[in-house]
């Protein structure tokens, strides 16, 4: 298994808790036995201390630390040298309650920690313009600003660009940069071969400016970068947005998120039609990663269009989308998205991807063919892995509208969802990729006739997925180099 991560590998993206039922070793166990065979490389969602803030981990008070009920770095080192561990870099924010934001309050512009956190005034001075404030851009509701106090009376406007536990750092002031590089040098030591940019749109903030992805953000990115790959590292770059921005950062960048795909897998199961897939998958980077679902929802921005410029989708098309997947769910979804359940997201439909298909086991196995059969990394979420369905329980216990897709699993839980027929099929799929040398090669796509084939051939081995669209039948083809050539049908996986 190689150390570093290639474009023909499959990667598993969890949180270590909700997957394992315990701690890093317990995932690690769990890799090596009831998962052995299916991932060449796994991603951690944020396993720092505290793991249950207000946003699961994204609002670290300690981005250095293991938390405890997890295990330790000798955990993430044991894990990283059997598979390749990507970690996230939570770049645009720490948690209101770490001890450098807690000096700060309590100390003001005489604590060490002053310059590492923004403010409006930093950025904007003291009077700002309404025109200036209102070009911010938003990916949440809430104001970008939390007027906090500090312990001599004062109540200043700090930038929270997503909760009010999320204070918002400045990338560019040394204390900054010092703790970034903080960050990459305790994930080096410790055999993290793959880094996610968390947020890392929103990390500069300019005056006159969206303070989103500015040019200036791309030379961060670029900078960051730079730093990781020294310490050999790789960064990937989240960015949820308009598709030219993911081409533009793919060339500047080691790996994007595919984004736009999953709603463009979903209109294409939606209304039998795979033009709009087959457009985008033209134009897409190569360095990607490809997902269905995450830790966050199903997104839509990425799909849809940007001041005048056409989306890869239309504003109807995108709420027809929407809505079925609303039905497909039997209404659960609904309770998650938009301005249920305290959601924070304006971009994005909570909902598993399972019941995003109405369960329908033939369509969520074709759904993860097509992502399969996709250039670039394929990552699955431990959710989709085991297609989970919406777990309202949860939702209404934590009113956190993406927890719906965010489930507890135990050990027995893990045991009973891999003997359901679709989460067999679907291992049964994931090994066969793997097995299939024609992904190392060149890939290509054709649509006629209402058949859609995705195809990739490499040094006399082939592999082709072939879809009919009017009724969703599809069919694997592959070929070892020098051997008979294999077909069978998709959904026989399903009794098989």
């Amino acid at each position: 298994m190689s150390n570093q991560p290639g474009s023909n590998q499959i990667q598993l993206i969890t949180y270590v808790d909700r997957l394992s039922g315990g701690g890093v070793l317990e995932l690690h166990q769990l890799l090596q036995q009831e998962l052995s065979g299916l991932f060449d490389g796994v991603h951690l969602l944020p396993f720092y201390t505290p793991i249950d803030g207000e946003d699961a981990g994204f609002d670290p008070t300690d981005h250095t630390a293991v938390d405890s009920r997890l295990g330790n770095w000798q955990d993430i080192a044991s894990l990283a040298r059997d598979y390749p561990v990507m970690a996230d870099m939570i770049v645009n924010h720490v948690s209101a309650q770490s001890a450098q934001f807690q000096d700060v309050l309590a100390k003001g512009e005489a604590s060490p920690y002053w310059p590492l956190f923004l403010t409006r005034d930093k950025v904007f001075g003291a009077t700002p313009s309404s025109a200036e404030l209102a070009a911010i851009y938003r990916p949440r509701p809430t104001s970008c600003f939390t007027e906090l106090t500090l312990a001599d009376g004062r109540s200043l406007p700090f930038w929270t660009t997503f909760t009010a536990n999320q204070i918002d750092i400045d990338v560019q002031s040394e204390p900054g940069q010092a703790y970034l590089d903080a960050i990459l040098h305790r994930f080096t030591e410790n055999g993290v071969k793959l880094i996610r940019l968390d947020a890392a749109g929103y990390a500069i903030k300019k005056a006159g400016t969206s303070c989103f992805m500015l040019p200036e953000t791309f030379e961060f990115i670029a900078g960051l970068s730079s730093k990781a790959k020294a310490l050999g590292m790789q960064c990937l770059v989240e960015i949820h947005g308009y598709h030219q921005t993911q081409i533009d950062i793919a060339r500047r960048c080691d790996w994007v998120y595919d984004f736009a795909l999953p709603p463009l897998v979903l209109h294409t199961l939606f209304s039998r039609d795979a033009k709009a897939l087959k457009h985008w998958l033209d134009i897409a980077p190569r360095n990607c990663i490809t997902v269905l679902d995450t830790h966050d929802g199903i997104g839509i921005v990425d799909a849809a269009d940007h001041q005048g410029q056409p989306g890869l989708l239309s504003d109807p098309e995108l709420d027809a989308l929407v809505e079925q997947i609303h039905r497909n769910s039997g209404g659960s979804s609904k309770l998650a998205t938009g301005n249920a359940a305290n959601n924070v997201d304006l971009y994005q439909v909570n909902c598993s991807f399972y019941d995003a298909l109405a369960q329908h086991d033939e369509h969520y196995l074709l759904a993860r063919a097509i992502q399969l059969f996709c250039p670039g990394i394929s990552q699955i979420y431990y959710g989709g892995l085991l297609a989970a369905e919406n777990d309202v329980e949860l939702l209404q216990r934590t009113q956190v509208g993406r927890d719906i897709n965010r489930p507890y699993f135990t050990p027995e839980k893990v045991r009973q969802a891999l003997q359901k027929p679709v989460v067999k099929a679907l291992c049964q799929l994931i090994k066969l990729r793997r097995s299939l040398q024609a992904f190392d090669g060149h890939f290509s796509q054709s649509l006629t006739d209402g058949q859609y084939q995705l195809h990739w051939q490499h040094q006399g081995h082939s592999a082709s997925l072939q879809i009919q669209l009017s009724d969703l039948s599809a069919e694997l083809i592959w070929q070892h180099s020098g051997e008979a050539q294999h077909q069978q049908t998709l959904s026989s996986l399903l009794v098989d």
